[in-house]
């Protein structure tokens, strides 16, 4: 088993940077069940892989508008997630952010399907098994990196810390 400790996070090179991005607004969230690509089937955020030239933000921006035809408004940086896979998931860093609103009608999308969740009902089961330990942080206003190793889908170990300082 491979633990996040046993990892040099300073050398590690990711094989993919993407984002997330969840609109957090009146007690709710705007979550997506994604239906083709990594995760399909499960519930997650709106997000992908970073183009050429983009900065996370704006392609955090540009996934929200393309899975869910809405653009989102007041957006945050929350967090980074490292993520090791030892089989053929690729080593992912992923940037997180939050929006307190959004412009336009969330509807489905041959990429995805728009899932509004009271804050309290987040369905954990549907979902990667380590966004129960970053994304309740994320929904707090606080801002986190993270680091899991996976095998699989399967989570092996994780290490969530608080960052005082902006991304």
């Amino acid at each position: 088993m491979i633990h996040v400790n046993d990892i040099d996070w300073d050398n590690w090179i990711p094989d993919q940077i993407a984002t997330l991005l969840f609109v957090i607004k009146d007690n709710h969230i705007l979550l997506i069940r994604k239906k083709r690509g990594l995760g399909a089937g499960k519930i997650n955020g709106p997000g992908g892989r970073i183009e050429e030239g983009e900065t996370p933000e704006e392609c955090a921006i540009r996934e929200t508008e393309e899975e869910l035809c809405i653009t989102p408004l007041n957006i945050e940086p929350r967090g980074r997630l490292f993520f090791y896979a030892s089989d053929s998931i690729p080593h992912i860093l992923g940037y997180v952010f939050t929006a307190s609103d959004y412009k336009g009608s969330p509807r489905e999308t041959d990429e995805a399907v728009p899932v509004w969740t009271p804050l309290s009902e987040i369905p954990w089961s549907e979902m990667w098994e380590d966004d129960r330990y970053w994304l309740p942080k994320i929904i707090d206003g606080q801002t986190v990196d993270a680091w899991f190793t996976f095998t699989g889908e399967t989570l092996l170990s994780y290490k969530v810390m608080e960052r005082q300082t902006a991304i």
